[in-house]
């Protein structure tokens, strides 16, 4: 918890209550299903929490802004940007089942009315949204043949509409090959662990 009240000194004390309880939660669900290795386990609040809280640092999400988390796997990096965040509505969806599960489990557990968690493949989602994240799942260009109809046409926050992820390593073919501009912010400028030093959030106008 330290690690995040250096980087995040004005979550409430509501908040920093909810994220007291993740890890406990996750070591709970990771026993029966497991969502998270459990070398990363031991830096939990590092590698996933405050990894998670990266995409903050880059988008202050404003009330009432809708975000599809695609591929959250175990709710990452949906769930700490929904406590986070608890005025935007967050749609966590992955393929995999028991993954959701988790998902659900754990926000109902700490009472975040502002998560939806489900089962789905983002081809069957009817939903518009204002931003897709999601913490490597695929190719930018999959991210973009994916949810290039999915977006609202109007914006209200600094960021026009699109896809925030977050990704590791050299990213320029990867980007070039989309054939759109792309701001990258790399969170070592964030965060000084070592963790982050090849991490980096991507960002992506997709109207």
């Amino acid at each position: 918890m330290e690690i995040l009240l250096k980087y995040f000194p004005e979550l409430t004390a509501a908040q920093q209550a909810q994220f007291a309880r993740l890890q406990p939660l996750y070591e709970e669900w990771n026993s029966k299903i497991n969502v998270i290795s459990r070398k990363d386990m031991e830096h939990f609040y590092e590698r996933h929490v405050l990894h998670s809280l990266g995409i903050a640092k880059v988008m202050d999400f404003k009330e009432d802004t809708h975000v599809l988390d695609l591929g959250t796997g175990g709710g990452f990096p949906g769930i700490p940007l929904a406590i986070m965040y608890p005025k935007v509505q967050f749609h966590l969806v992955d393929s995999i089942g028991k993954k959701i599960t988790v998902v659900q489990a754990i926000a109902e557990a700490l009472a975040l009315p502002n998560v939806k968690a489900e089962q789905a493949r983002v081809e069957s989602l009817r939903d518009h949204y204002d931003f897709v994240v999601s913490r490597a799942v695929a190719p930018m260009t999959d991210l973009q043949r994916w949810t290039h109809n999915k977006f609202n046409k109007h914006y209200n926050n600094k960021l026009k509409n699109g896809i925030i992820c977050l990704k590791g390593g050299d990213l320029a073919e990867e980007l070039a090959a989309t054939g759109k501009k792309s701001r990258v912010f790399p969170l070592n400028s964030f965060f000084e662990e070592e963790f982050f030093e090849t991490k980096k959030v991507v960002y992506m106008a997709m109207i």
